[in-house]
C-alpha cells in the first residue's frame, strides 16, 4: 500500500501540473485555490489505486483535468476568461509586438472547450501524441487531428485579438 508520505513527495515534486490545470480552468485566485484542494484531495482518493502502469505525471494530469471538469460542472462554475491583467509576463520577450501576440493567444485558447485546453495545455507542455492520448484516455490518432484543428482555430482566432500596425 502506497504510504502517505509517497503521495505527498510526489505531489510537491508535480505541484506545477496541479497549478497549470488549475490556472487554465479558473479565473480567480479563490477558485483556483478551491480546485486545487479538490484535486489533491482527489488524487489522494485515487493514489491507493495508482499502480504505476503509467508515469505519476500522467496520472496526475488525468485525475486534476478529470477533477476540474467535474468541478466546473458540479459548482456551475465558468470556466477561465483570460484577462490580459492576470497573464503571465512573457519571459523571454519585451518587444510589444511579440507580447500582443502572445496575449491575442492566451484569448484565443481561453475560448476553447474544456477538452481542447486540456489538449493545448498538455502539448505546450511537450508531451507527445501518445502521452496526452494516454491522460485524456483517447487514442494518438484522436489527438493528432484534434490538434490540427485546434491550431487552425487558434490562427483564425488569434487574429481577430491582434492585428499589427
Amino acid at each position: 500500500m502506497a504510504s502517505e508520505q509517497a503521495f505527498i513527495s510526489m505531489i510537491r515534486q508535480h505541484q506545477n501540473i496541479v497549478y497549470k490545470v488549475c490556472n487554465i480552468y479558473m479565473d480567480n485566485a479563490e477558485d483556483r485555490e478551491d480546485l486545487f484542494q479538490e484535486i489533491t484531495l482527489q488524487a489522494w482518493q485515487a493514489y491507493r489505486r495508482f499502480r504505476g502502469d503509467a508515469q505519476f505525471s500522467t496520472w496526475l494530469y488525468r485525475v486534476a483535468l478529470n477533477t476540474a471538469i467535474t468541478f466546473l460542472k458540479k459548482e456551475k462554475r465558468q470556466p477561465a476568461t483570460i484577462s490580459t491583467e492576470t497573464l503571465p509576463e512573457p519571459v523571454a520577450y519585451h518587444e510589444p509586438a511579440i507580447e500582443e501576440q502572445l496575449k491575442a493567444m492566451y484569448k484565443a485558447i481561453a475560448g476553447l472547450s474544456k477538452i481542447d485546453k486540456a489538449l493545448v495545455a498538455l502539448y505546450l507542455e511537450d508531451y507527445s501524441y501518445q502521452q496526452i492520448a494516454e491522460v485524456l484516455g483517447i487514442s494518438a490518432n484522436n489527438v493528432a487531428v484534434k490538434m490540427n484543428r485546434i491550431k487552425a482555430r487558434l490562427r483564425d482566432d488569434s487574429k481577430k485579438y491582434y492585428q499589427p500596425a
